[in-house]
Protein backbone atom coordinates (compact mmCIF):
# COMPACT_ATOMS: atom_id res chain seq x y z
CA UNK A 1 0.00 0.00 0.00
CA UNK A 2 1.04 3.09 -1.12
CA UNK A 3 0.69 6.41 1.71
CA UNK A 4 0.00 10.24 1.48
CA UNK A 5 0.85 10.99 4.68
CA UNK A 6 3.69 8.63 5.82
CA UNK A 7 7.08 7.22 4.61
CA UNK A 8 6.94 3.02 5.49
CA UNK A 9 10.18 1.56 5.61
CA UNK A 10 11.53 -2.27 6.55
CA UNK A 11 15.27 -3.39 6.91
CA UNK A 12 17.13 -5.31 10.01
CA UNK A 13 13.73 -6.42 10.79
CA UNK A 14 13.36 -2.56 11.79
CA UNK A 15 9.55 -0.80 10.64
CA UNK A 16 9.90 2.97 10.68
CA UNK A 17 7.52 4.69 10.15
CA UNK A 18 7.67 8.60 9.70
CA UNK A 19 4.79 10.87 9.87
CA UNK A 20 5.16 12.91 6.40
CA UNK A 21 3.97 16.43 6.38
CA UNK A 22 6.89 18.48 7.36
CA UNK A 23 5.04 21.32 5.57
CA UNK A 24 2.29 20.99 8.32
CA UNK A 25 5.29 19.87 11.69
CA UNK A 26 3.00 16.61 10.52
CA UNK A 27 -0.45 17.57 11.94
CA UNK A 28 -2.85 15.04 12.37
CA UNK A 29 -5.33 14.41 9.50
CA UNK A 30 -8.09 11.89 9.34
CA UNK A 31 -5.90 10.72 6.04
CA UNK A 32 -2.67 10.39 8.46
CA UNK A 33 -4.60 8.90 11.58
CA UNK A 34 -5.86 6.23 8.77
CA UNK A 35 -2.61 5.29 7.35
CA UNK A 36 -0.62 4.91 10.58
CA UNK A 37 -3.59 2.68 11.77
CA UNK A 38 -2.54 0.82 8.73
CA UNK A 39 1.20 1.33 9.01
CA UNK A 40 0.92 -0.04 12.77
CA UNK A 41 -0.94 -3.40 12.00
CA UNK A 42 1.30 -3.97 8.88
CA UNK A 43 4.51 -3.96 11.01
CA UNK A 44 2.59 -5.94 13.43
CA UNK A 45 1.66 -8.86 11.18
CA UNK A 46 4.84 -8.74 9.39
CA UNK A 47 7.00 -11.47 10.75
CA UNK A 48 9.99 -9.95 9.34
CA UNK A 49 9.79 -6.95 11.34
CA UNK A 50 10.78 -7.37 15.68
CA UNK A 51 10.88 -3.80 16.42
CA UNK A 52 8.53 -0.55 15.38
CA UNK A 53 10.61 3.12 15.02
CA UNK A 54 7.77 6.40 14.70
CA UNK A 55 9.40 9.88 14.01
CA UNK A 56 8.30 12.57 11.75
CA UNK A 57 9.75 13.87 8.86
CA UNK A 58 11.04 17.81 9.01
CA UNK A 59 11.73 20.10 12.07
CA UNK A 60 8.77 18.17 13.82
CA UNK A 61 7.63 15.08 15.20
CA UNK A 62 3.72 15.84 15.61
CA UNK A 63 2.35 19.30 16.08
CA UNK A 64 -1.50 17.93 16.95
CA UNK A 65 -4.39 18.19 15.18
CA UNK A 66 -4.63 19.91 11.81
CA UNK A 67 -6.10 23.71 12.03
CA UNK A 68 -8.18 22.51 9.24
CA UNK A 69 -9.81 19.67 10.80
CA UNK A 70 -10.16 22.25 14.17
CA UNK A 71 -11.48 24.91 12.07
CA UNK A 72 -14.22 22.51 11.07
CA UNK A 73 -15.27 22.11 14.17
CA UNK A 74 -15.53 25.45 15.74
CA UNK A 75 -18.09 25.80 13.10
CA UNK A 76 -19.71 22.65 13.55
CA UNK A 77 -23.49 23.73 15.06
CA UNK A 78 -23.27 21.78 18.37
CA UNK A 79 -27.07 22.64 19.17
CA UNK A 80 -28.40 20.79 16.58
CA UNK A 81 -25.57 18.50 15.32
CA UNK A 82 -25.80 14.49 15.33
CA UNK A 83 -23.50 14.37 18.42
CA UNK A 84 -23.34 10.53 18.41
CA UNK A 85 -22.53 10.42 14.34
CA UNK A 86 -19.44 12.84 14.59
CA UNK A 87 -18.09 11.26 18.22
CA UNK A 88 -18.01 7.68 15.95
CA UNK A 89 -16.13 9.80 12.85
CA UNK A 90 -14.05 11.76 15.11
CA UNK A 91 -13.32 9.26 17.67
CA UNK A 92 -13.35 5.51 16.07
CA UNK A 93 -13.31 2.08 18.33
CA UNK A 94 -10.41 -0.24 16.83
CA UNK A 95 -10.28 -3.53 16.29
CA UNK A 96 -7.67 -5.54 17.71
CA UNK A 97 -8.95 -9.21 18.44
CA UNK A 98 -6.68 -10.15 21.51
CA UNK A 99 -6.70 -6.12 23.18
CA UNK A 100 -8.19 -5.59 26.26
CA UNK A 101 -10.82 -2.92 25.42
CA UNK A 102 -8.71 -0.07 27.14
CA UNK A 103 -6.33 -0.30 24.31
CA UNK A 104 -9.00 -0.27 21.25
CA UNK A 105 -9.49 3.02 21.36
CA UNK A 106 -8.62 5.63 19.04
CA UNK A 107 -4.78 6.67 19.82
CA UNK A 108 -4.28 4.16 22.96
CA UNK A 109 -4.40 1.23 20.25
CA UNK A 110 -0.34 1.84 20.43
CA UNK A 111 -0.02 -1.20 23.42
CA UNK A 112 -2.42 -3.89 21.38
CA UNK A 113 0.96 -3.87 19.04
CA UNK A 114 2.72 -6.72 20.32
CA UNK A 115 5.80 -5.39 19.15
CA UNK A 116 8.05 -2.71 20.91
CA UNK A 117 7.02 1.11 19.47
CA UNK A 118 10.23 3.22 19.71
CA UNK A 119 9.49 6.87 19.38
CA UNK A 120 12.26 8.79 18.28
CA UNK A 121 11.02 12.51 18.87
CA UNK A 122 13.18 14.75 16.80
CA UNK A 123 10.94 18.00 17.20
CA UNK A 124 8.33 19.55 18.65
CA UNK A 125 5.66 17.07 19.83
CA UNK A 126 2.63 19.22 21.10
CA UNK A 127 -1.31 18.46 21.57
CA UNK A 128 -2.10 15.54 19.71
CA UNK A 129 1.53 14.68 18.92
CA UNK A 130 1.97 14.91 22.81
CA UNK A 131 -0.53 11.94 22.65
CA UNK A 132 0.94 10.19 20.06
CA UNK A 133 4.32 9.95 21.54
CA UNK A 134 2.87 9.28 25.27
CA UNK A 135 1.65 5.97 23.44
CA UNK A 136 5.18 5.18 23.04
CA UNK A 137 6.72 2.74 24.42
CA UNK A 138 10.01 4.07 24.95
CA UNK A 139 11.10 7.94 24.05
CA UNK A 140 13.93 8.92 22.87
CA UNK A 141 14.72 12.50 22.01
CA UNK A 142 16.68 14.96 20.29
CA UNK A 143 17.92 18.08 22.33
CA UNK A 144 15.76 19.64 20.35
CA UNK A 145 12.61 18.19 21.13
CA UNK A 146 9.70 19.86 22.91
CA UNK A 147 6.84 19.24 24.28
CA UNK A 148 3.19 20.62 24.93
CA UNK A 149 -0.06 19.53 25.96
CA UNK A 150 -1.80 22.57 24.59
CA UNK A 151 -5.14 21.81 25.45
CA UNK A 152 -6.44 23.82 28.25
CA UNK A 153 -5.03 26.76 25.69
CA UNK A 154 -7.59 25.98 23.28
CA UNK A 155 -10.29 25.61 25.48
CA UNK A 156 -10.42 21.70 25.67
CA UNK A 157 -9.52 18.85 28.00
CA UNK A 158 -7.07 15.57 28.83
CA UNK A 159 -7.53 14.03 25.28
CA UNK A 160 -7.82 10.23 24.68
CA UNK A 161 -6.77 8.99 27.86
CA UNK A 162 -3.59 11.34 28.43
CA UNK A 163 -4.99 11.56 31.92
CA UNK A 164 -4.48 8.30 33.16
CA UNK A 165 -1.18 7.48 31.36
CA UNK A 166 0.54 10.62 31.93
CA UNK A 167 0.69 10.45 35.57
CA UNK A 168 1.68 7.22 35.51
CA UNK A 169 4.47 8.35 33.59
CA UNK A 170 5.70 11.50 35.42
CA UNK A 171 4.01 11.45 38.66
CA UNK A 172 0.26 13.71 39.17
CA UNK A 173 1.86 16.99 40.02
CA UNK A 174 4.08 17.19 37.13
CA UNK A 175 0.94 15.65 34.68
CA UNK A 176 -0.99 18.33 36.10
CA UNK A 177 1.39 21.21 35.57
CA UNK A 178 1.95 20.19 32.02
CA UNK A 179 -1.91 19.81 31.44
CA UNK A 180 -2.78 23.30 33.48
CA UNK A 181 -0.28 25.66 32.18
CA UNK A 182 0.03 23.86 28.48
CA UNK A 183 3.54 25.17 28.57
CA UNK A 184 6.95 23.99 26.38
CA UNK A 185 8.63 21.59 28.01
CA UNK A 186 12.18 21.57 26.95
CA UNK A 187 14.13 18.17 26.16
CA UNK A 188 16.12 18.75 29.17
CA UNK A 189 13.13 19.07 31.62
CA UNK A 190 11.00 16.35 29.62
CA UNK A 191 13.95 13.77 30.40
CA UNK A 192 13.66 14.88 34.51
CA UNK A 193 10.38 14.36 34.99
CA UNK A 194 10.28 10.77 33.26
CA UNK A 195 8.32 11.88 29.97
CA UNK A 196 11.22 10.49 27.78
CA UNK A 197 14.44 7.71 28.39
CA UNK A 198 17.00 9.75 26.83
CA UNK A 199 17.91 12.84 25.45
CA UNK A 200 20.73 12.72 22.47
CA UNK A 201 22.35 15.43 20.17
CA UNK A 202 20.10 16.02 17.39
CA UNK A 203 22.12 14.71 14.76
CA UNK A 204 22.61 11.86 16.54
CA UNK A 205 19.02 10.80 17.04
CA UNK A 206 17.82 8.66 14.37
CA UNK A 207 21.82 6.28 14.67
CA UNK A 208 20.67 6.06 18.39
CA UNK A 209 17.28 5.13 18.21
CA UNK A 210 18.50 2.68 15.47
CA UNK A 211 21.49 1.26 17.49
CA UNK A 212 19.07 0.78 20.06
CA UNK A 213 16.09 -0.79 17.84
CA UNK A 214 19.41 -3.31 16.49
CA UNK A 215 19.84 -4.75 19.79
CA UNK A 216 16.03 -5.47 20.38
CA UNK A 217 15.37 -7.31 16.72
CA UNK A 218 18.93 -8.69 17.18
CA UNK A 219 19.84 -10.00 20.55
CA UNK A 220 16.32 -10.91 22.59
CA UNK A 221 13.26 -13.34 21.80
CA UNK A 222 10.85 -11.79 19.96
CA UNK A 223 8.38 -13.98 21.93
CA UNK A 224 9.51 -12.38 25.05
CA UNK A 225 9.06 -8.83 23.70
CA UNK A 226 5.69 -9.78 22.64
CA UNK A 227 4.73 -11.61 26.06
CA UNK A 228 6.65 -8.82 28.59
CA UNK A 229 5.06 -5.73 27.19
CA UNK A 230 1.31 -7.60 27.11
CA UNK A 231 2.00 -8.41 30.69
CA UNK A 232 3.34 -4.48 31.38
CA UNK A 233 0.34 -3.04 29.96
CA UNK A 234 -2.37 -5.30 31.71
CA UNK A 235 -0.85 -5.33 34.71
CA UNK A 236 -1.74 -1.90 35.09
CA UNK A 237 -5.58 -2.52 35.47
CA UNK A 238 -4.75 -5.21 38.35
CA UNK A 239 -2.73 -6.33 41.48
CA UNK A 240 0.46 -7.92 42.53
CA UNK A 241 -1.23 -11.36 43.44
CA UNK A 242 -3.00 -11.65 39.49
CA UNK A 243 0.42 -10.07 38.00
CA UNK A 244 2.22 -12.89 39.77
CA UNK A 245 -0.21 -15.41 38.72
CA UNK A 246 0.00 -14.49 35.22
CA UNK A 247 3.68 -14.15 35.34
CA UNK A 248 3.85 -18.12 36.47
CA UNK A 249 1.71 -19.42 33.55
CA UNK A 250 2.96 -17.29 30.84
CA UNK A 251 6.80 -18.35 32.65
CA UNK A 252 5.49 -22.37 32.01
CA UNK A 253 4.28 -21.68 28.68
CA UNK A 254 8.17 -19.99 27.83
CA UNK A 255 9.60 -22.91 29.08
CA UNK A 256 7.83 -25.19 26.29
CA UNK A 257 9.17 -22.61 23.61
CA UNK A 258 11.65 -22.43 20.24
CA UNK A 259 12.89 -19.55 21.83
CA UNK A 260 14.19 -20.63 25.45
CA UNK A 261 15.75 -23.39 24.16
CA UNK A 262 17.57 -21.12 21.57
CA UNK A 263 17.23 -18.63 25.06
CA UNK A 264 19.65 -21.29 27.06
CA UNK A 265 21.81 -23.02 24.01
CA UNK A 266 23.05 -19.66 22.29
CA UNK A 267 24.38 -18.52 25.84
CA UNK A 268 25.80 -22.09 26.71
CA UNK A 269 27.63 -21.94 22.74
CA UNK A 270 28.85 -18.85 23.76
CA UNK A 271 27.55 -17.77 20.09
CA UNK A 272 24.95 -14.94 18.51
CA UNK A 273 21.28 -16.06 19.09
CA UNK A 274 18.87 -17.32 16.24
CA UNK A 275 15.43 -16.81 17.63
CA UNK A 276 12.55 -17.14 15.78
CA UNK A 277 10.18 -15.93 17.58
CA UNK A 278 8.43 -18.87 18.24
Amino acid sequence: MKYETIQYDVSDRIATVTLNRPDRLNAITSQLENDLLDAMRKADLDDDVRVIVLTGAGKGFCAGADLELLQTVTETDWATADKAAIREQLLPERDFEDARPDFNKTWSYFPAIRKPIIGAINGAAVGLGFVLQLYCDIRIASDQARFGTAFSQRGLVAEHGSSWLLPRLIGISNALDLLYSARLVKADEALRMGLVSRVVPHDDLMSTVREYATQLAATVSPRSLRVIKQQVYNALFTNLGDAIESANDEMLLSFESDDFGEGVAHFMEKRAPQFTGN
